[in-house]
């Protein structure tokens, strides 16, 4: 019986959180005794893209310039020695779609020893979906940022470079902050379910949204049940950006999972999948 917490980050998105402070022994040895303590026995990193300078040479958006201070080979080098030190860690790495740049993504992610990549929809275009700074509905009505957003992460999901899709409907991380779109949800969820259900890829359960004014798990019970239906392996996550947050509301995770009929997880190594029945 396994649960897993793939999508965590060593260090919180504030400003300031520089990798010496975080990528320490003894900070990842508080996230594993935390994992222990909450049942997961399959742990992995997977820090944001847009925090390693060699993210650069896929885009040059403002905010990846602003926080692109660290080395990739530098992370993956300091999760390889906690891994080689007895840590039972799994190296992964949160990549963001960027349409056209699928070859630049990809080099990013060759020969480097990932044992698994998430792949995130922050952006459609230039604008955010969950960062006020670049706010993507200062220019555009709900329906068109709805649409972009899963037209995006339906070319997400037919890229091929990810083993994850990462919170599959973020773009309702704000609630009720801001204005609903005009359709029926469903509307919108049809429009990546295609090439979803085409991939050969996982979807991301994650209890972050219940942290944010969404109040909600990622995916909501409708899309998860259409990817279930779709006969997608499920991958269960916090996003958690401390130690306290590994594992949070799991009990609700693991509920929402049963009822939708989901009894498998999936695991990783190497890029490669398994499923595990779901502790």
């Amino acid at each position: 019986m396994t649960l897993t917490d793939y999508h965590t980050h060593l260090r919180p998105d504030e400003p300031g959180t520089e990798a010496s402070e975080y990528f320490t022994e003894r900070n990842v040895a508080r996230y594993v005794e935390r994992a222990h303590e909450s049942g997961i026995s399959e742990l992995g990193f997977a820090e944001h893209v847009h925090r390693f300078r060699e993210s650069l040479e896929v885009w040059r958006h403002p905010f990846w310039v602003e926080n692109a201070v660290d080395s990739l080979d530098g992370y993956v080098e300091f999760v390889l020695s906690m891994r080689d030190a007895g840590y039972p860690v799994k190296l992964g790495l949160e990549l963001d779609y960027v349409p056209g740049r699928e070859e630049q993504l990809a080099a990013l992610l060759d020969e480097r020893p990932f044992d698994y990549v998430i792949g995130s929809v922050h952006f459609i275009a230039d604008r955010a979906v969950d960062h006020e700074g670049y706010d993507a509905w200062r220019r555009s009505d709900p329906d068109e940022v709805w649409r972009e957003y899963f037209e995006t992460l339906a070319a997400a999901a037919a890229s091929g470079l990810f083993d994850v899709l990462a919170h599959p409907d973020l773009v309702k991380v704000w609630g009720a902050g801001r204005p609903a779109p005009p359709l029926p949800l469903s509307t919108y969820y049809q429009l990546a379910m295609p090439e979803i259900e085409a991939a050969d890829v996982a979807v991301e359960v994650s209890t972050a949204g219940l942290r944010k004014p969404a109040g909600e798990i990622y995916p909501a019970p409708e899309l998860l049940a259409r990817c279930v239906a779709a006969g997608k392996p499920v991958a269960l996550s916090s996003d958690a950006h401390a130690p306290e947050q590994l594992g949070y509301r799991y009990g609700d995770a693991v509920e929402l999972l049963r009822a939708a009929g989901v009894e498998r997880i999936a695991v990783f190594e190497r890029r490669i999948r398994r499923l595990e029945p779901l502790g």
